[in-house]
């Protein structure tokens, strides 16, 4: 297998993935910033362009951070970032699904539309400057719905999961680009200490 990595939080979560998982694979890097991954052989192999991929030794491609994490945990089970049962397989999906649609989608929506835009706005259609501004605010106003929802060490309790390596990430590259953690949080500081802390962090 191989793996094609980039810059930016979708492949920081595969390549987290694969760190807690202590899985190591060869590597291309592919230069999103020239828009190698919009042209060539490499937009032939993901149509979609998106960033990171994995190339199977058959040849084919998996894409998209979940997918590609729930791939690796059904051919390395363990340790388990997913879940051992049904049910917590269940969990760690549902806050999967939740932080990324909620948060994780529509930060980087708002990044596309606002500082991102000299980069974007020629590859793909993205909202307008005002809505992106509202993306950001909306973002922020979730990770405040999540914190005054969190309880537990971590996302899914004391189970460290994709659901915390998929926030983090994205905090972390929100951060970057002036969408800091907002005013008023409690859970979510510590949370990120713990998280940071983690030697798959440096991923």
């Amino acid at each position: 297998m191989k793996l094609y990595d980039s810059i930016g939080p979708n492949p920081r979560v595969v390549r987290m993935a694969m760190a807690e998982k202590g899985v190591t694979l060869p590597t291309e890097t592919i230069d999103i910033m020239a828009g190698v991954n919009r042209s060539g052989d490499y937009i032939k192999k993901v149509p979609a362009g998106s960033t990171p991929a994995l190339e199977l030794d058959d040849g084919r491609i998996i894409s998209e951070i979940t997918v590609i994490a729930e791939y690796l945990e059904e051919i390395h089970p363990t340790p388990a970032i997913i879940g051992t049962t049904a049910e917590e397989r269940a969990e760690t999906r549902k806050w999967v699904r939740i932080i990324d649609m909620g948060y994780c989608e529509t930060m980087a929506n708002g990044f596309r539309a606002t500082q991102g835009r000299p980069m974007f706005e020629p590859r793909f259609p993205i909202m307008s400057e005002s809505g992106g501004d509202e993306l950001k605010a909306l973002a922020a106003k979730k990770l405040l719905w999540l914190d005054g929802l969190m309880k537990g060490e971590f996302v899914c309790g004391d189970r460290f999961t994709l659901a915390d390596i998929l926030l983090f990430c994205f905090i972390e590259f929100g951060a970057q680009v002036g969408q800091p953690l907002p005013d008023g949080l409690t859970w979510l500081p510590a949370w990120h200490k713990r998280v940071a802390a983690r030697p798959s962090a440096a991923a």
